[in-house]
């Protein structure tokens, strides 16, 4: 072999075109050379012919419609020689390949895209992205769209997910993984990107107004303007912990509020995105002078409210809720406080304890009936006396008699 011919065949080995052939699962780029039927031949890079046929030729979207001679279109190699000595090729897996890629993409620059729900279970809201299934899980849903339902009940919250099936939503996509075909979604991030500059506005211990959007059990959700905005698109979302809206206990927010009412609060907490508010720190402590109004010993007369395996709920007056536990309702065995008293009853109770800082106060129904035996007792005393005495009396009255009779 001459020195140019060895020349020649060390280039040819270097040059791409002869050394970069496809592997089983490549995604390629190829020249059509023809299409008839259900059959798209391809130039794969002057190497062999590539062919695209039966359920192969169709992918979820449409960028293989429409295909002439000389396009060049992306393919994904699955089989490296078929029955023909061509190389099987697939726009289905190709589509599917860079549909994935694209999402890489996106989810690299943090991009906002836009998805269509087209499900729901109890989880969160099934979703579809370029083509891929994705899924939005219900802790990700922005704030105006979580599903707020009292006790956490899934199948009326399913029922709330179920109303945005077919609607389309802007979300950020949280995790991905293409090998396992894993996509994630948020909706929330969005909307905590768009909040931080408002947030910045805000500061603890400022005092807000704002209407009520929503009840749970566990608290009151308030939207309302920083001080200094106007647009209505800069409102915040802040929580009243059911704690926080009263200093007496409630059994749920909806017992002193509802869905519209304007309300005051107090800043006490943000967590990010998240605002914590306060309602009854605008309001004076009732505990603090509550010695003054009740104290150990005195006999009280209170409602029920409500009655736990752990004893009763009482209401004194309208700020004063005090305990009367278990252990304090009876000398014997009950199987529960409700056997004892229903709520809405009116009883009368004898303060046992008062302790302001921690604002509770204790009751007892016990204690009641134990001066109420003493009392039988005294009573009971006082009779057998009254008895002894009766006795004696008739005897009196006839030595009077015969003293008499001897007078006479």
């Amino acid at each position: 072999m001459t020195d140019t011919n060895t020349q020649q065949l060390s280039e040819l080995l270097e040059n791409d075109q002869y050394l970069n052939i496809p592997e089983l699962g490549a995604l390629i780029t190829a020249t059509v050379i023809s299409i008839k039927g259900r059959e798209v031949r391809l130039d794969v890079n002057g190497i062999t012919t590539g062919v695209v046929r039966g359920r192969e030729l169709f992918s979820e979207g449409d960028a293989f419609s429409g295909l002439k001679k000389g396009d060049k279109v992306e393919a994904t190699v699955i089989d490296l020689e078929n029955e023909n000595g061509e190389m099987e090729l697939s726009f289905r897996f190709a589509g599917n390949k860079k549909s994935w890629e694209d999402l890489k993409e996106q989810f690299q620059k943090n991009e906002v895209v836009e998805v269509k729900v087209t499900d729901a279970n109890k989880g969160g809201l099934i979703v579809k992205l370029n083509h891929i299934t994705g899924f939005l899980p219900v802790s990700q849903l922005a704030p105006e769209n979580y599903p707020r339902v009292s006790g956490g009940d899934k199948v009326k919250i399913l029922e709330k997910l179920k109303d945005f099936i077919g609607n389309k939503v802007r979300v950020h996509i949280l995790d991905l993984n293409t090998e396992e075909e894993k996509l994630i979604v948020s909706e929330k991030t969005i909307w905590e990107d768009e909040q931080k500059n408002v947030i910045s506005k805000i500061a603890i211990g400022d005092i807000i107004e704002g209407d009520i959007t929503a009840l749970a059990d566990f608290g009151a959700f308030v939207k309302f303007l920083p001080k200094g905005v106007t647009d209505p698109a800069g409102a915040l979302e802040g929580l009243v912990h059911i704690s926080e809206i009263a200093w007496q206990r409630i059994d749920h927010p909806k017992d002193l509020l509802k869905t519209g009412q304007t309300v005051k609060a107090e800043i006490i907490g943000i967590d990010g995105s998240k605002i914590f508010l306060s309602m009854k720190k605008l309001k004076s402590d009732p505990w603090v002078d509550v010695e003054n109004k009740y104290k150990i010993g005195d006999i009280v007369e209170g409602t029920v409210l409500k009655s736990n395996p752990f004893g009763l709920f009482v209401e004194l007056d309208q700020d004063i809720h005090g305990l009367a536990h278990v252990s304090e309702l009876s000398d014997e065995q009950i199987d529960h406080p409700s056997k004892v008293a229903k709520s809405g009853e009116v009883m009368k109770f004898k303060i046992v304890s008062i302790e302001p800082k921690e604002h509770r106060l204790g009751l007892s129904l016990k204690a009641i009936s134990e001066k109420k035996k003493e009392v039988v007792e005294e009573v009971k005393k006082v009779e057998e006396v009254i008895d002894d005495t009766k006795k004696t009396t008739p005897s009196v009255e006839v030595e009077n008699k015969e003293t008499t009779e001897v007078t006479e």
